[in-house]
């Protein structure tokens, strides 16, 4: 037995040209990060006050962080993709061979979904969630930070596949057979499963938190029909997670049972049955898809009403049509395989259910157009977001409901008109809303506004981009070109169209270019606040009472909320405020730990070590993890309180940024 297991200086793929540039400048990124830090001596910074925060603030920041740059990741394979299409035609075979370019398609769809919208998600949920409900901090701080550093192990596994090894070549769902042993001998589906399986446990996690946070840490007076819609729509967001994201541990689970141990739960033969899987991974991948655009569709109803000077019109039909869409989203899973025999019973069924939960989806778009109705409409760059979003949501929507129809779907099921309205959605409904979401909360989370240029200029991209790139995918549907194709022949007349597919890749990487240099400029210059109350947009809900950013502890006196605007209202004048004298009180809070960084340090290991089969490290980081849990949990110096002087400090040198 070799003590690296299977892992040998082979495994690094320096005949793959494009591999070893993408390794290589990955490794001299981090090396040039790393001597930057080294040189303005910020080390001893990072850990104290970013790497072992508990703060629910910093924690979502870090998230958005690592989605931003695995988002750069996961477009480079798409623009690679399309290159590869664009040229890979008739003689020419393009310069990604067939398996290099099956790892490319692979490795778009897990990080996007799993690494880029996710944690893109739960890092607006950790900046807003606590804020908008007048808590503290989350129900489970440690947890908070464990969450985050699992979903980063997560993603160190990914990034190393790229240089040492190879991902999975399968699809971003690795059906079986194909991702069995006797098909996918490589470690690359290995690399799928224990990514995913660790980042997945990160995020049931937080939905865990989050759920807690929710229910039971309002403010006093906040009742559930007093919650802000995008705490309405984070929550059923989190009871999504809770319910599904088990299911994907133990799919994932059978999965490495059979590729480990030589099970035979997904295999034609010895009684296992490939269809259990796909039923499985879309019992969670479906209900995954509203886990992502039900906080979007929050994000845009705090969006509208700011910016349309109105409150959200229909808030209760609103709630009603959230609750619907979690309900139903557990009874459309089948439509992703309407073609493997399931029968014209349950094949109608599950196309009805799949009419049926646009019906909801419908309720809330009427709903934002009413609220613009007569509105004050400003239009400020997070509403110009949220107006494409309705445009091409909107489509998107049109061309689900139409492949909802078995027979339909059997036609363009494995076609790239089924690619085109997928990312449809998922880029016009769930993008564009968390991109709307960063720039509207941006100035709460760090006290300055992003440029608004560079933003328009990233808009205006990403809007004709998606259009230039996607649409020819439509008719590449009707005309006949399959998924996951990376070579054709010219007789076909697709060219012309991944010629304009590429085009417009190249636009949005334009506008992923403006938002970079939007973000970097911005944090230079640090554009000044409109409203020195920490309120640049005149938003309405109780996150914007505070200062931006708020203190480490929030709010110094627990908020009292009466009404569903209760910042808006106070502004207005509609909700008085007894004048009372003020006392400071010693605050609670939970203290900096770098455990959970420690465990999630040993759980890269781990999963490393099971990829390669290196059983003696399987062995010790195993028992350095459950040595650090015990660590923790034996651990009782966890919190602190923070002076009632020290508040009054606090506050005082806030109250000078306030006028109100």
């Amino acid at each position: 037995m070799q003590i690296l297991g299977k892992l040998s200086i082979n495994d690094i793929p320096f005949n793959e040209l494009p591999a070893m540039l993408a390794g290589v400048g990955m490794i001299l990124g981090l090396i040039a990060l790393i001597l930057l830090v080294t040189y303005l001596k910020k080390w001893k910074y990072l850990w104290k006050e970013w790497f072992t925060s508990v703060d629910h603030k910093k924690i979502g920041i870090m998230y958005i962080i690592v989605a931003l740059v695995m988002l750069l990741r996961g477009f480079a394979d798409a623009l690679l993709m399309r290159a590869q299409q664009a040229i890979s035609v008739g003689v020419n075979h393009g310069f990604l061979p067939p398996h290099h370019y099956d790892q490319i398609f692979t490795a778009h769809g897990v990080i996007m979904i799993f690494f880029m919208a996710m944690p893109f998600m739960v890092g607006l949920f950790n900046i807003v969630i606590p804020l908008q409900i007048g808590a503290r901090d989350v129900a489970f701080p440690f947890l908070n930070s464990l969450s985050f550093w699992l979903f980063v192990s997560g993603v160190i596994l990914v990034m190393i596949s790229l240089i040492v090894g190879e991902f999975g070549q399968t699809g971003w769902l690795a059906y079986p057979p194909l991702s069995e042993k006797q098909y996918s001998p490589g470690v690359g589906v290995d690399y799928y499963i224990w990514a995913l399986q660790i980042s997945g446990i990160g995020t049931l996690m937080t939905g865990i938190n989050f759920l807690v946070t929710i229910l039971k840490m309002r403010c006093t007076g906040m009742t559930l029909f007093k919650m802000p819609v995008f705490v309405w729509t984070a929550l059923c967001s989190n009871i999504l997670i809770i319910i599904v994201f088990p299911v994907l541990t133990v799919t994932l689970g059978l999965l490495s049972l059979d590729r480990y141990l030589d099970f035979h739960f997904f295999t034609n033969n010895l009684g296992g049955n490939p269809m259990l899987y796909v039923n499985l991974i879309w019992i969670w991948g479906h209900p995954e898809v509203y886990i992502l655009v039900l906080p979007a569709f929050g994000i845009f109803s705090e969006v509208v009403s700011t910016f349309s000077h109105k409150r959200l019109f229909g808030y209760t039909t609103m709630v009603w049509a959230t609750f619907s869409i979690t309900i139903l989203s557990f009874l459309v899973w089948l439509h992703h395989f309407f073609t493997m025999g399931s029968g014209a019973d349950v094949n109608s069924f599950f196309g009805i259910a799949t009419m049926i939960i646009s019906v909801p989806t419908g309720v809330k778009i009427f709903n934002w157009l009413f609220t613009m109705y007569k509105g004050k409409i400003i239009f400020e760059t997070p509403m110009k977001w949220t107006l494409s979003f309705l445009i091409t949501f909107t489509i998107g929507g049109m061309t689900g409901v139409l492949l909802s129809v078995p027979g339909v779907d059997f036609l363009l099921h494995n076609s790239l008109f089924l690619i085109a309205h997928f990312h449809n959605t998922i880029i016009g409904g769930v993008f564009f809303g968390y991109t709307a979401g960063f720039i509207y909360w941006f100035p709460k989370a760090t006290g300055f506004k992003l440029s608004d240029y560079l933003g328009k200029c990233a808009f205006w991209a990403w809007s004709i981009g998606f259009y230039v790139a996607f649409i020819p995918l439509y008719i590449l549907g009707f005309m006949g070109a399959t998924r996951r194709l990376s070579h054709y022949d010219y007789s076909t007349g697709w060219h012309p169209y991944f010629i304009a597919a590429l085009v417009g890749a190249l636009i949005i990487a334009f506008g992923i270019l403006c938002q970079v240099l939007q973000i970097a400029w911005s944090v230079v210059i640090k554009n000044k606040l409109l409203d020195s109350t920490g309120d640049p947009w005149n938003g309405r809900t109780l996150e914007w009472s505070t200062t931006s950013p708020p203190p480490f502890y929030n709010f110094a006196f627990i908020p009292t909320v009466k009404s569903l605007e209760p910042f808006w209202d106070q502004k207005q004048g509609t909700q008085k405020e007894i004048d009372l004298p003020i006392v400071y009180e010693d605050i609670h809070m939970p203290k900096n730990t770098g455990v959970g960084l420690i465990i999630a340090f040993f759980v890269t290991l781990f999963g490393f070590a099971l990829i390669w089969y290196i059983w003696w490290l399987v062995l010790l980081s195993g028992i350095a993890i459950l040595c650090s849990v015990f660590y923790r949990s034996f651990d009782y110096n966890i919190d602190y309180y923070v002076s009632a002087s020290e508040v009054e400090k606090i506050e005082n040198l806030h109250s000078k940024r306030k006028l109100i």
